[in-house]
């Protein structure tokens, strides 16, 4: 029996990606999260052979929710579902680990196809992108991994960072005192091996992606 975890905020697509794989494997037990933490939760307590994750869910933030689950669960195969189908997107997703990309505007019979081939071990994309996938640079690789470090907390402040906020606004933001804020940027700062806010605001937007598809 193959155990496979969706996880992805929108009921409606799960619902829509049990549905496609009820009928074409009927033999899947399937398991559900809203975010990332149940998903992590999930990972800790219970044998799944495939997690099918959805970049934009509540603590993924882009990039990092891909990168902290693989380095948490590195022996977990994880396919991506998402509706931003970029192929520079998709190249550094396969990059820090993922054996496949899956477009949300995927058919039914595709969906099984994909889960069906990472299953078997091979690595699974659409055919519309395939041949524009490229290898992403080391630099890319080695940042991957320093942020894969952060703890989602640490990720939310560096986000923040971002987008100009300074510590007091990210505190309230996050409903955090200021000394925390000033606590998580020390940390961001000692992990990925930077001094300034500069530094992390170049750091934070080569891992963002474009707005989810409503």
């Amino acid at each position: 029996m193959i155990t496979l975890l969706i996880a992805d905020d929108h009921p409606l697509y799960r619902d829509a990606l049990r549905g496609a794989l009820s009928l074409s494997l009927p033999t899947l037990t399937l398991k559900e999260a809203g975010d990332l933490s149940t998903t992590v939760d999930i990972l800790n307590n219970d044998d799944i052979d495939l997690l099918l994750l959805d970049l934009h869910m509540p603590g993924s933030n882009d990039l990092f929710g891909l990168l902290h689950i693989r380095k948490l669960f590195p022996d977990v195969p994880v396919a991506v579902v998402s509706g931003t189908e970029d192929a520079s997107l998709i190249s550094k997703i396969i990059s820090v680990g993922a054996l496949g990309f899956i477009p949300k505007t995927a058919s039914a019979s595709d969906i099984a196809s994909a889960v069906q081939c990472i299953l078997d071990g091979d690595v699974w994309l659409p055919e519309s992108v395939s041949d524009d996938i490229e290898e992403v640079n080391e630099a890319f690789s080695e940042l991957a991994d320093k942020v894969a470090s952060l703890t989602p907390s640490q990720y939310k402040v560096l986000c923040y960072m971002r987008d100009g906020l300074l510590n007091k606004q990210i505190g309230y933001n996050l409903d955090i005192a200021e000394a925390t804020v000033k606590a998580h940027v020390t940390a961001i700062f000692k992990k990925l091996g930077i001094n300034n806010r500069t530094q992390a605001v170049l750091i934070a937007s080569q891992l963002e992606l474009e707005p989810p598809v409503a």
